[in-house]
């Protein structure tokens, strides 16, 4: 039996003190990670809050891992002891479904997610299944990639799930922790990018990719850029007026949600039909779009902007969230 030392909360908005549980018996088709550093995504802070009704107590965040495998199972060939690999929303697939067979584990209706019925990586070691967990390529800095299995595959997923061109007129809107991998991404893609920011944010907008910015909460600025984007991200979750964004979308162009709205979208369906506009969303990316993202970050050099708590400090970096003074993703270091 194997001792985790991890931080977990009682209860819904609890305070995260130390806790520990033990690990059974490994599986044949698992791997143990020693964690070495976790991001801290704002699903992180959903889910303490059980805003999404889904939480189960005692809760141990945590869903970017970064770390070293520790044990592996008798069945595991990709990995093996020692080896620097990540973790991210999800920590297993059921490998038999149609979803599975066609590379599409992210969309596995019976895949285990990593902070959900289980405890994540606020802890020294985690365990998964190995199919989950990605050895990290050359030219990737451990101690910054946790956040890019989780905000950096958001932004990254639909990208190739929508075959983006290179020469795509591409629209960011919010430039927070998603936002800001978003630019760097469509930027290093060929892309035209275009910021939808804050004016105080616009200038490392431009610094991380925007070709571009348009103030946000400014509707005039918004309307200036009508039949402009042949995709727009949007990685905020506080409603908008989305029929000026579809507005600002070319013909076939599509609004493409990824931040968690949970007010239902007021669209005029008008425009759309005429324009073949479209409204989407989609998940965090499977394990081979996760290698591929990881593949063209080394390339291209693009990582998170992180900031960095001690794991012992752990209260204090949710409450930095929460306050919504992160630059622009949180890493707690073991």
């Amino acid at each position: 039996m194997t001792t985790v030392h991890a931080y977990a909360a009682s209860e819904a908005n609890g305070t995260l003190e130390p806790f520990e549980y033990e690990l059974g018996p490994l599986s044949p088709h698992d791997v143990d990670i020693k964690v070495t550093s976790c991001g801290v995504c704002h699903s992180d802070l959903s889910m303490l809050e059980n805003a999404w009704g889904m939480a189960s107590f005692p809760f141990v965040p945590g869903h970017e891992v970064a770390g070293t495998v520790a044990e592996v199972g008798e069945h595991v060939t990709h990995l093996k002891v020692g080896d620097t690999v990540g973790l991210g929303w999800n920590s297993g697939y059921c490998m038999h479904c149609q979803q599975c067979m066609g590379g599409d584990h992210n969309m596995c209706a019976d895949a285990s997610a990593t902070i959900i019925g289980r405890h994540g990586g606020f802890a020294d070691r985690i365990r998964a299944q190995a199919a989950s967990v990605i050895k990290l390529p050359d030219g990737i800095d451990p101690a910054k990639v946790g956040p890019m299995f989780c905000g950096g595959i958001t932004v990254f997923n639909p990208m190739v799930q929508f075959n983006l061109s290179p020469t795509a007129s591409v629209g960011v809107i919010g430039i927070g922790g998603l936002g800001h991998l978003a630019l760097q991404f469509a930027n290093a893609w060929g892309c035209h990018v275009t910021a939808f920011t804050s004016p105080g944010k616009q200038d490392e907008a431009r610094q991380m990719g925007a070709h571009e910015t348009l103030n946000s909460r400014d509707p005039k600025d918004v309307e200036k850029a009508a039949g402009r984007f042949d995709l727009l991200l949007c990685t905020i979750n506080v409603k908008q007026d989305w029929n000026a964004y579809l507005n600002a979308l070319k013909p076939k162009g599509r609004l493409h949600m990824l931040g968690v709205v949970t007010e239902p979208l007021d669209l005029n369906v008008v425009p759309m039909l005429f324009s073949q506009r479209s409204v989407s969303s989609s998940p965090v990316g499977s394990p081979a779009t996760l290698v591929k993202m990881l593949d063209f970050s080394a390339r291209h050099g693009i990582e998170p902007v992180t900031e960095h708590f001690p794991m012992a400090n752990v209260n204090d970096a949710m409450e930095h969230l929460k306050a919504g003074k992160a630059r622009y993703r949180i890493v707690l270091d073991a």
